[in-house]
């Protein structure tokens, strides 16, 4: 019955966004890593989109949260809650059967970290849960051949954690993860502005202005944005108009720290893989590897070519969900890994 009628279902547990791979149906669920509950009951009041609206504009019987922080579960009734919405949003006539789960997870968590990530998955209705890595679900759901005898690198730039992995036959030879990403970004965007204008702005705002002309590359065209917020002198509404050049500077010191952390990784890789990576190129997914020109400045600081993944924002998911139909090569690639290792 399990093998039958049970779902292959693989997570990418964002700090940002939650995204749902099924087998046999794709990404089927994309939606924001926020939960409404109730003050002191604990009900759920929403999850997601809906709840997202919510974010720091609720009353007071209502608490919005992120239930995931630096890419690690921070609350773990209310991830789980989420999971579980989630898996009945998508599979409501299916809910007797249990799902398998593979989750991607950032390199650096703990192992207190990674098990509670697992425990909220079974809590939440599966079967059997796999975590991986999530630059190796990146790399999966890039569709870059993972088994070859040869060095891939990927850089997975998501909400909370930037991982830079390096991967040749099923596994990672050198890997290095930082808890910086998009979240990062729109903080730096907050700081400045208030300490430039004297403007204190939300992350909504920073997150739209990271977006809309958020570069890491100076470009020849200057784009400019008209924000509003609360002077920080007066506590009076103001506007301010921002142009691009300005978002870079903001914008400066996180993307400093990634591109530093790929060059460290590239230094700590053999020289055979790092030649492989001088042909192949660096990988990027995540949502942060979209920032405007982000992918040439890296490429100008490594001096190795930079490709976009075709979907960034979903090769976690796509690689998580895919894992089952890999399993076969990895247990391959062990044995050949065994073998030259004595």
């Amino acid at each position: 019955m399990f093998g039958r009628g049970s779902s292959d279902m693989g997570i990418d547990l964002g700090t940002c966004n939650t995204l749902i791979y099924i087998r046999g149906k794709g990404i089927v669920i994309n939606e924001p890593s926020v939960v409404a509950v109730e003050r002191g009951t604990k009900k759920v009041m929403a999850v997601g989109v809906d709840a997202k609206r919510m974010l720091f504009k609720t009353p007071g019987n209502i608490i919005a949260i992120r239930p995931l922080q630096d890419g690690v579960i921070a609350d773990l009734e209310s991830t789980e809650k989420m999971i579980r919405y989630f898996i009945s949003k998508v599979m409501p006539r299916y809910r007797f059967i249990k799902p398998r789960m593979v989750i991607g997870v950032p390199s650096c968590i703990t192992e207190v970290e990674r098990r509670a990530v697992e425990e909220s998955a079974y809590k939440a209705g599966a079967r059997e849960v796999t975590v991986i890595e999530e630059s190796l679900a990146a790399a999966i759901g890039a569709n870059i051949p993972i088994f070859e005898p040869a060095g891939h690198m990927v850089c997975d730039i998501g909400g909370g954690t930037t991982e830079i992995s390096v991967i040749s036959l099923g596994g990672m030879v050198v890997t290095s993860a930082i808890r910086l990403g998009g979240d990062k970004f729109d903080d730096a965007i907050v700081r400045h502005v208030r300490s430039i204008h004297n403007l204190i702005i939300g992350n909504g705002v920073s997150e739209r202005l990271k977006i809309e002309i958020g570069n890491a590359f100076p470009e020849k065209e200057i784009e400019k944005v008209e924000i509003k917020g609360t002077d920080a002198i007066t506590g009076l509404p103001r506007r301010l108009e921002i142009d691009s050049v300005e978002v870079r500077e903001a914008l400066k010191d996180p993307i400093t720290k990634i591109v530093d952390e790929i060059k460290a990784t590239l230094g700590k890789t053999p020289p055979e893989l790092a030649a492989d990576i001088v042909e192949w190129g660096i990988v990027m997914t995540g949502g942060g590897s979209l920032l405007k020109g982000l992918p040439k400045l890296i490429q100008k600081e490594t001096g190795v070519p930079v490709i976009l993944a075709d979907e960034p924002l979903n090769c976690v998911a796509l690689g998580a969900g895919k894992y089952f139909e890999y399993a076969k090569g990895f247990d391959n690639s062990r044995s050949i890994y065994d073998s030259l290792n004595g």
